[in-house]
């Protein structure tokens, strides 16, 4: 098949599975078609059957604001034409979905039929669909798609609570490509973090405040007053500032190292020893996925996704969202305790392989399938 993706390009989860699952169908022999404003960050190089188109915005002196949305509408129609794609598969519902129904509506007035694949990440759903300026738009988006997919059951629950939508949604989780992992921690990194042997907590996330940050500093600090520790902090966002400024005022300055973005975040997760997610709500949690799968446990909010991917007593614990007290009093748990520890890092590796990417791919190639048959019989009758 010939299929048309549109993604963010970013290091958050919806463009990073996004990516993956379009180099992963490209790997199976389908034809792939980036779609987007820049080089997907996980893409990594071009190959025969795996290509990208920028999305180029010009800077048009009668709009206050620039019209991406009308611009990917039209670059959407215009690849499907020059590359005869056989579907369009959006990640986000805005702009993407509602762009993708539009050329899609837009090629049909030209006789030409191309399904529209919505998958629904999670902010597109628990943030702007809290929005009313935004509603008539994702709901119409939504129902107007050939399919749709939600990465988790909470999301799928949440998608029927805030909008109109009249058409069913099938959940197909997030995935790990679980050979990503499976390589030897750098030592020398591990050191120059924990030069005394501590061990390392790790928390990555674009430090928003939906991800409570200040929860991560908080439990650290109560597990810092039981055992020496270090808190690796990766990523950047709006809070990161603040942060940095609070561990110094409580006097943890020194045993916080902040790295950063980075593009793949295997090698923190193979040096950690425990993975914090104090989040407000997580759609799926990611994130904690991929800790798991580098044998991180995890510690997190019981809150949206996050109880479908971390076992509670078994790959990791699960505590109220804002009880850092209880999350610290699981991480010592498992901290002080190298057996149970061990155990639960091979059991963070076992749930893991439950969303390797093998087992996910064929449910979307299902879907494309079956819209694929669909199209044929339109066309036949």
């Amino acid at each position: 098949m010939k299929i048309g993706f549109v993604c963010y390009p970013t290091f958050g989860g919806s463009g990073v599975v996004a990516t993956e699952l379009g180099k992963a169908l490209a790997e199976k022999g389908h034809e792939l078609h980036f779609i987007t404003y820049s080089t997907p960050a996980r893409m990594g190089s071009l190959k025969s059957n795996l290509f990208y188109h920028e999305v180029r915005v010009s800077d048009y002196p009668l709009f206050d604001y620039q019209p991406y949305e009308l611009v990917l509408t039209s670059k959407m129609v215009e690849v499907t034409l020059a590359h005869d794609l056989d579907l369009l598969h959006v990640h986000y519902a805005i702009p993407h979905a509602s762009a993708a129904v539009l050329a899609r509506d837009i090629l049909q007035a030209q006789g030409i039929r191309i399904p529209v694949v919505t998958t629904l990440h999670g902010t597109d759903i628990t943030l702007l669909g809290r929005e009313p300026a935004f509603e008539p738009v994702i709901s119409h988006a939504i129902n107007r798609s050939d399919a749709v997919t939600a990465v988790s059951e909470s999301l799928r629950k949440d998608t029927l609570e805030l909008f109109g939508v009249e058409r069913a949604i099938q959940v197909v989780n997030n995935f790990i490509c679980t050979q990503h992992f499976e390589r030897a921690a750098d030592e020398a990194f591990r050191k120059s973090i924990a030069p005394n042997g501590e061990p390392i907590i790790t928390h990555i996330s674009n430090f928003r405040p939906v991800k409570r940050v200040q929860d991560v500093l908080e439990t650290f600090i109560r597990i810092r007053k039981a055992i020496p520790a270090k808190l690796l902090l990766v990523g950047d966002g709006p809070e990161r500032s603040r942060i940095e400024k609070m561990a110094m005022d409580q006097g943890v300055g020194d045993d916080i190292i902040c790295i950063g973005k980075i593009k793949n975040p295997v090698e923190p997760l193979l040096i950690s020893d425990l993975f914090l997610l104090p989040s407000e709500t997580e759609s799926f949690g990611l994130a904690a996925l991929e800790a798991l799968a580098a044998g991180v446990p995890v510690v997190a909010s019981d809150s949206g996704g996050i109880p479908e991917v971390v076992d509670h007593g078994k790959s990791g614990f699960l505590a109220p969202v804002g009880d850092v007290q209880q999350m610290a009093k699981y991480a010592l748990q498992l901290l002080k305790n190298p057996e149970q520890m061990a155990k639960a890092k091979k059991m963070a590796k076992a749930r893991a392989s439950d969303f390797r990417i093998q087992k996910i791919l064929p449910e979307y190639e299902g879907i494309y399938q079956r819209l694929m048959f669909a199209v044929q019989d339109e066309t036949e009758s």
